[in-house]
């Protein structure tokens, strides 16, 4: 028999939306997405009230009554009658569509920054592929808005250039990339300026001709004019009566104090609902499917505790250098912009207890309580390095302060290793490892799950002293190569007992021929179906600068020096040492690798 297919949603693209072809449906669970500038600077709640005699468009129930009235979502109550109560999602209104000329809504992405690579290289290419695969709002508008002079027509050449047909129904690519580009405007304007942020505001409104306005801010900007543009937005460019959400790119400050104020500014202009903190790598699909590994398939679930697993190593390395991008990065260095975010959120999604169901803030209260019940990090437990110039095949490579961005004397890890531990009843004297460079000798990102050894193993004396060659090992490849693999012992064919390795393994490219959609496409569905499950709560930031904010301190106050490693090589030595403290060898160095 082939193999079968379980079909959870027939919304496109996968959405994570429980509202199938709902596509902005999930806005409406909390009724501070209708917002508008009020009197104070805050944006509120507007109340909109609709009658079946104005809205003659709008579906009733089955019992006759009406189905929804935007001032009565007050919860998912009405949602889940509502959608029962539809004969058919085609045929009626969608909730956030109401409008009085047409029953339809509209939406406006702005990319703020647009001029610059994440806009060209990550954003507007997710936001096409979306398009394509038929998961934008059926009205839409794009606007880049950034301090550059720019015309439509020249931000549809800069945008073209980066567009691929990637998908696999690409033979009619290039007229739906026109159709996108020409739903592509420009506007130039100050991120400080209220009157520039007006003009866009009324321009806006051109493009919406009178429908209902939903309205995506993303700020692809330094976290610097943060405020300044959220409060611009907030203040002269909100959505008058429907949504208005901003998705904030990292970093999101650097320590607990300075990610407080952040916050607190941001919170001055806008509620927490309407904040997307995006971290991109809880949009990769392996990310993504950790939930579904553990929490749907029975072998894996009694083992994720204690008693089964040994070790947990989560592990990330670049095999480039900075390359004359330095200046961001030395402001950071790998701990910040790897560690407390992307490694800390996946650590999270892996050790948390089992969620009361999918929905988003049940999900990220679970992550909340695995953050809260970590040990604080010793600084005995670090182990920083920095790479330094090397020559390898007649070819040299720069050191990290060769670069010109970067200061001659500076001592910021370009790679960091780290124990850490959960101080709770699941995983108590569990170590997770965590390590991160830049400069390695191989680009990857996985998790790396090392099971206890058999009790009272009978093939032992097969492997010798080495009691590590016969440890299961389940591995989650996050990229490249997607893949889910286990290590199992097996015995090699033959008249001997000779024992050998072999992997069970997933590889996502073997098994699946569709392309994996790229982390930021799946986000900014996300963020447009108002679905925060894969965005950072302000809890969680909190919870996660509080873990790090004091080894940080106390390495810059010490001025510790970093230990150095040649480019491309496997990373400071010290690493192997802080796990040899907790009798773990690094998975990634195996000779199977």
């Amino acid at each position: 028999m082939g193999a079968s297919t379980i079909s959870i949603s027939s919304h496109c693209c996968s959405s994570s939306s429980p509202y199938p072809n709902l596509s902005s449906l999930s806005s409406h669970q909390n009724p501070n997405n209708f917002l508008f500038p009020a009197t104070s600077p805050k944006l509120t709640t507007a109340s909109l009230q609709f009658n079946s005699t104005a809205f003659p468009s709008i579906a009733s129930m089955q019992d006759g009554s009406l189905a929804a009235t935007v001032a009565g979502l007050q919860n998912e109550a009405p949602l889940k009658k509502l959608k029962d109560g539809l004969t058919s999602v085609k045929e009626n209104t969608q909730l956030s569509n109401f409008d009085v000329n047409d029953g339809r809504s509209t939406t406006s992405i702005t990319v703020v920054g647009a001029s610059g690579d994440l806009a060209k290289k990550k954003i507007f290419p997710a936001l096409f592929a979306l398009y394509y695969e038929d998961c934008l709002p059926e009205h839409f508008t794009i606007f880049g808005y950034a301090r550059s002079k720019m015309t439509d027509a020249e931000l549809r050449n800069m945008v073209s250039k980066t567009l691929t047909c990637r998908i696999d129904k690409s033979e009619n690519c290039g007229e739906k990339m026109e159709q996108f580009l020409q739903r592509c405007f420009y506007h130039s304007g100050q991120y400080d300026s209220q009157e520039n942020f007006a003009e866009l505001d009324k321009i806006l409104k051109e493009h919406e001709a009178g429908r209902v306005s939903n309205r995506l801010f993303y700020l692809s900007i330094p976290p610097n004019i943060f405020v300044d543009a959220v409060k611009c937005a907030s203040l002269s460019a909100s959505a008058s009566a429907g949504w208005t959400r901003v998705i904030v790119e990292k970093p999101f400050g650097r320590d607990s104090e300075s990610s407080a104020a952040l916050t607190k500014s941001l919170k001055q202009y806008l509620d927490e609902d309407q904040i997307f903190r995006i971290d991109h790598y809880l949009g990769k699909e392996l990310v993504e499917n950790l939930s579904v590994l553990r929490f749907s398939n029975l072998i894996f679930e009694p083992l994720w505790s204690r008693q089964y697993i040994r070790n947990v190593q989560l592990i990330f390395s670049e095999d480039f250098g900075t390359e004359g991008r330095g200046g961001y990065f030395d402001h950071y260095g790998i701990m910040r912009d790897i560690m407390q975010n992307h490694l800390l959120q996946i650590l999270a999604l892996f050790a948390m207890e089992t969620p009361v169901s999918l929905d988003a803030e049940d999900i990220r209260n679970e992550k909340v309580k695995v953050l809260r019940s970590m040990r604080p990090i010793r600084v005995d437990d670090v182990i920083i390095g920095q790479y330094k110039s090397h020559t390898k095949g007649g070819v040299s490579y720069p050191g990290y302060t060769d670069d010109k961005t970067v200061p001659k004397n500076s001592l910021t890890p370009t790679f960091a290793a780290a124990a850490l531990f959960i101080d709770n009843a699941r995983w108590d004297g569990v170590p997770f490892l965590m390590k991160a460079g830049k400069a390695l000798h191989d680009k990857r990102a996985e998790i790396r799950v090392q099971f206890r050894h058999v009790p009272g193993n009978l093939y032992n004396r097969n492997f010798g002293t080495d009691l590590d060659l016969a440890t299961n090992e389940l591995v989650i490849r996050v990229q490249p190569d997607e893949a889910i693999y286990l290590k199992i012992n097996n015995k090699v064919p033959g008249l001997g007992m000779r024992l050998d390795r072999s992997n069970l393994n997933l590889l996502y490219k073997a098994r699946y021929s569709k392309e994996i959609p790229d982390a930021y496409e799946r986000l900014l569905l996300d963020a447009v179906e108002g679905e925060r499950r894969l965005f950072i709560r302000s809890d969680e930031l909190d919870a996660a600068w509080a873990l790090f904010t004091p080894v940080l301190k106390d390495l810059e106050e010490k001025k510790k020096i970093p230990e150095y490693y040649p480019y491309g090589s496997r990373g400071p030595v010290g690493a192997h040492y802080l796990a040899a403290r907790y009798n773990v060898k690094w998975g990634d160095l195996g000779v199977d690798e």
